[in-house]
C-alpha cells in the first residue's frame, strides 16, 4: 500500500517514551489536604459517608499533621466543629475557636506547613447557613463584617492564606479591606470564587455538621447550568483583591476552570469535594473500579483543565502513590 498518515502511535509504545511526552504531572506540592477538627476531646471520629476521613480533637491533631509533613504534602485547609453553635455563628470569629486554636498549634509544631483557613460560618450557625438570617433569608451585607472579624483572627492565629467559602457578594472586598487595615496586608485571599449550589456536597455536611436546617443554599451559592454567572463571580473577586480562584466542585466544572485560567493570570485552585470523593471510595469497595488508577486520572484531568492546586480528601493516598513512583 502506498499511503500516508500520521504514526501517534509511536510515541506510545513504552513507558518511558509515554513519560518523556507527557503534557501534565501531578506532584505532591499540588495537594491541599482537608481537615476537620473537633472542639472535643479524645475524639478521633470517623466519617461514615467519607470512608478515610476523619474529624480529630487537638490531641489528635498532632500526629495527624505529623503524617501529613511526612508525605510531603506542603499544606492544610481547616475547617472547624465547634461545640457550641448560635444564630450568628459566634464561634467562627472567637480568638479561642477551635480553628484559630488548631491553626496555633499546628504552626507552633511546623511553621512551614501551609495552613488555609476555611472562613465562613454555616458550621457555626445554629441554623447551617452561611450567615446572618432576616426573614428565612441570609442577610448579604450583615454577614460581611462577621466574615471580617473570622478572617482577622485567623490570620491573628497564624494562618498563611484566608479561603473565605460564604458566596456572599463583596465578600472579598471586605475581607481583603479587613485584613489590611488589621496589618495582615501580606496574608492572600484564596476565594471560593465559583461555588455551585451542588448535589455533590451531601458528605461534607455529614463531617463539618453543617446541613442547613431549612431551605437550601440556592440565593447564594451558584445555579450547575450557568457558566457566564461564574466569569462574572470571577471577575469580581479578581477586582477585589482575590489571590487564588476556587472552583467547586472541580470535576463536573472542568470547562468553567479552563476557561478561569485562560482568562486570569492567577493560580486556579479546584477542590475536588466530598461527594466526587466518596462515590469512588464506594466503587473501589465493591471492586467496581480500581481505586488508584481512577483518583489519579481524575486528578490529572484537574491539571490539565487548568488547576494549579487542588484541595483532596485523596491528598493522603496521592502522596503515597506518587512517592512509589
Amino acid at each position: 500500500m502506498d499511503l500516508f498518515f500520521d504514526r501517534h502511535r509511536r510515541l506510545r509504545t513504552s513507558d518511558n517514551i509515554r513519560a518523556m511526552v507527557r503534557e501534565t504531572h501531578l506532584h505532591t506540592e499540588d495537594l491541599i489536604y482537608p481537615l476537620f477538627v473537633l472542639e472535643e476531646d479524645g475524639k478521633r471520629n470517623a466519617v461514615k459517608s467519607m470512608p478515610g476521613v476523619h474529624q480529630v480533637s487537638l490531641d489528635y491533631l498532632d500526629a495527624e499533621i505529623d503524617e501529613v509533613v511526612n508525605l510531603g504534602i506542603r499544606s492544610i485547609i481547616l475547617f472547624g466543629v465547634p461545640k457550641e453553635k448560635d444564630e450568628v455563628g459566634t464561634e467562627a470569629y472567637q480568638q479561642e475557636g477551635i480553628v484559630q486554636r488548631a491553626t496555633r498549634q499546628i504552626k507552633a509544631n511546623h511553621p512551614d506547613l501551609v495552613v488555609v483557613a476555611d472562613t465562613c460560618l454555616c458550621q457555626y450557625t445554629s441554623h447551617g447557613h452561611c450567615g446572618v438570617i432576616k426573614n428565612q433569608y441570609v442577610d448579604n451585607d450583615a454577614t460581611l463584617p462577621l466574615l471580617v472579624q473570622t478572617a482577622v483572627t485567623q490570620a491573628e492565629a497564624g494562618a498563611d492564606i484566608i479561603a473565605p467559602s460564604n458566596m456572599m457578594d463583596g465578600f472579598v472586598a471586605a475581607i481583603r479591606d479587613g485584613l489590611d487595615q488589621a496589618g495582615y496586608e501580606h496574608i492572600p485571599v484564596m476565594s471560593y470564587a465559583v461555588k455551585y449550589a451542588s448535589a455533590f456536597y451531601g458528605p461534607f455536611r455529614d463531617a463539618a455538621h453543617s446541613t442547613p436546617q431549612f431551605g437550601d443554599r440556592k440565593t447564594y451559592q451558584m445555579d450547575p447550568a450557568n457558566r457566564l454567572e461564574a466569569q462574572r463571580e470571577a471577575e469580581s473577586d479578581v477586582e477585589e483583591g482575590a489571590d487564588f480562584l476556587i472552583v467547586k466542585p472541580a470535576l463536573s466544572y472542568l470547562d468553567i476552570m479552563r476557561e478561569l485560567k485562560d482568562r486570569y493570570p492567577l493560580p486556579i485552585v479546584a477542590y475536588n469535594v466530598s461527594g466526587e470523593y466518596s462515590l469512588i471510595k464506594a466503587a473501589a469497595a465493591n471492586g467496581w473500579v480500581d481505586e488508584r488508577e481512577i483518583v489519579l486520572e481524575k486528578l490529572t484531568s484537574m491539571k490539565r483543565a487548568g488547576a494549579d492546586l487542588i484541595i483532596t480528601y485523596f491528598a493522603k493516598d496521592v502522596a503515597k502513590w506518587l512517592n512509589k513512583g
